[in-house]
């Protein structure tokens, strides 16, 4: 059966046929993994039950823990295999990643379901993200392909003597994934690692074994040797011990800023430093200028903000819109985003699912607060009557008459601020004054104001008259996905050319041939 396929911009598809399919097989799904309780070699701890966001009613499964012993033996492991991968030819890596993407092809759906419920995801949402996963397996081994390995000639000095550059791996790498995309963000760190010849070990973020222990699952089922890959289980201090532990020559991780800059500073009391691939974090602002299609801005804010309940680090998260039409702004806002179904994610019609965990409640309600006694609140930010539990919400958009923390830190949520500006310069200037680098958007018909976005703002992703998400939507190979200033470390980002040289060190080979 061929279905359309999902993607976070194909908005216009009518997935019907997905939707139809799904139906046949969220039964089953919840009866056969939602109920099952697992094991793994590397989680010693007694398994416990973990509930799905969706319902504290609905639990996900019952998961183990693993303790400092674990984490030692997993990267004893680690180093033991890295062994034989690390010298593993560029042939032997890319058939590896040819069989993972045929796997991962033939789960989609099952990893889809996996997020939807681990997460509390819409459907398309869920199966974007397999979708996307199931890209990097073609994206990221072609570039190693077209690159020969990242293997190349240099310059000749002399008569007889030959010099090329190689990039090798670095070893063992800790891989450490958040909450929100656990399959995409998993399996592209995953991915730039062992794809470059370096082992892993990896840990999911805590609530997210479900999805953490099936991605392990299907890299078995690609054949890949022993040790090579393995998972450990836990909460933030199971990360720390993984980050921290002297066999570990890397980290690939994803999350908050804070965390992130916790691993730099361990590195920086090493004998040497490692490397670390990070990503943490963005405000990602969007710029609604006078000569705009408002209904589409409009469409796309609220789409980047609410979507994934606006748990994204790539979400939109505060607007700048002329107040020659603002007005306008606010009301096409208000009546696309009244369309939009908040509620149970496991259903067709679902847009918006619920809030993540207690601390994102916590969150919401108090820049609630913050909103109604400092600005303006145009919409939304109530809870759901009737829900399934307590952490359902619409999304809020609130104006405020100064910058504050709401225009400045991430929040992660459904919240989207309006700044009224009298210009693009104005707006870029404050829209810049922020910690975070990852993406910007800008609404404009006007070729000067598009160019003066793209030459001056501060951000790593940049997208204009998108209506399928402001902000949002970056795609393998499409849109390569680079946080600057405090959201990155390297100016590299995921999802485009310069991820994989990132997990390898460069060596020449000079050598008389006479």
């Amino acid at each position: 059966m061929t279905l359309p396929r999902v993607t976070y911009s194909n908005i216009g598809v009518d997935f019907g046929p997905v939707h139809a399919h799904l139906d046949t097989l969220i039964p089953d799904f919840e009866a056969r993994t939602l109920t099952k309780t697992w094991s793994t070699p590397f989680a010693s701890e007694a398994a416990v039950s973990i509930a799905s966001p969706i319902s504290p009613a609905l639990s996900l499964g019952k998961f183990p823990r693993s303790n400092a012993a674990d984490v030692k033996a997993a990267v004893a492991a680690a180093r033991k295999a890295a062994k034989s991968w690390n010298f593993a030819s560029l042939e032997e890596r890319l058939a590896f990643a040819e069989r993972w993407k045929q796997v991962l092809a033939e789960e989609k759906y099952t990893l889809g379901l996996a997020a939807l419920y681990e997460v509390g995801k819409s459907r398309m949402e869920a199966i974007g993200e397999a979708e996307e996963a199931v890209d990097m397996l073609d994206y990221y081994p072609g570039e190693l392909r077209s690159n020969a390995g990242y293997r190349r000639p240099m310059n000749e000095l002399i008569e007889n003597e030959t010099a090329v550059s190689v990039l090798k791996p670095y070893g063992v790498f800790a891989v450490i994934a958040p909450f929100n995309f656990p399959l995409a963000l998993s399996i592209g760190m995953i991915t730039g690692a062992l794809i470059t010849g370096n082992t892993v070990v990896y840990k999911p973020s805590p609530e997210c074994a479900l999805t953490g222990l099936l991605i392990a699952e299907t890299l078995k089922k690609a054949g890949l040797p022993d040790g090579v890959f393995s998972i450990v289980l836990g909460d933030g201090e199971v990360g720390r011990l993984l980050a921290t532990d002297e066999g570990i020559d890397g980290v690939a991780f994803t999350g908050s800023h804070k965390t992130g800059m916790g691993i730099f500073r361990h590195m920086a009391t090493q004998p040497h430093m490692k490397p670390v691939v990070a990503e943490m974090g963005g405000k990602n602002p969007a710029y609604v200028t006078g000569k705009a299609d408002i209904e589409r801005a409009a469409q796309g804010v609220v789409r980047s903000a609410f979507g994934l309940q606006g748990q994204k680090c790539s979400a939109c998260s505060v607007v700048y819109v002329d107040n020659a039409v603002k007005e306008e702004f606010i009301r096409h806002f208000k009546d696309f985003a009244a369309k939009l179904v908040v509620g149970d994610p496991r259903k067709a019609e679902t847009f918006m699912g619920p809030l993540y965990n207690a601390a994102t409640v916590a969150r919401f309600t108090e820049a609630m607060a913050q909103a109604t006694t400092e600005g303006t609140v145009h919409y939304g930010g109530t809870r759901l009557e009737g829900a399934l539990g307590e952490n359902y919400f619409q999304g809020a958009l609130v104006e405020m008459p100064a910058p504050s923390r709401l225009t400045k830190d991430e929040l992660f949520m459904p919240f989207v601020v309006l700044r009224g500006v009298d210009g693009l310069e104005e707006a870029l200037r404050e829209g810049n004054d922020i910690a975070y680098g990852l993406a910007a958007g800008i609404f404009t018909e006007d070729d000067t104001e598009l160019r003066y976005f793209l030459d001056h703002a501060q951000a790593g992703v940049l997208y204009a008259n998108r209506a399928s998400g402001a902000t949002t939507g970056a795609w393998p190979g499409a849109q390569p996905f680079c946080g600057w200033k405090g959201t990155g470390v390297s100016g590299k980002g995921g999802l485009g050319t310069y991820f994989l040289p990132q997990f390898m060190r460069e060596q020449s080979h000079t050598i008389m041939t006479k």
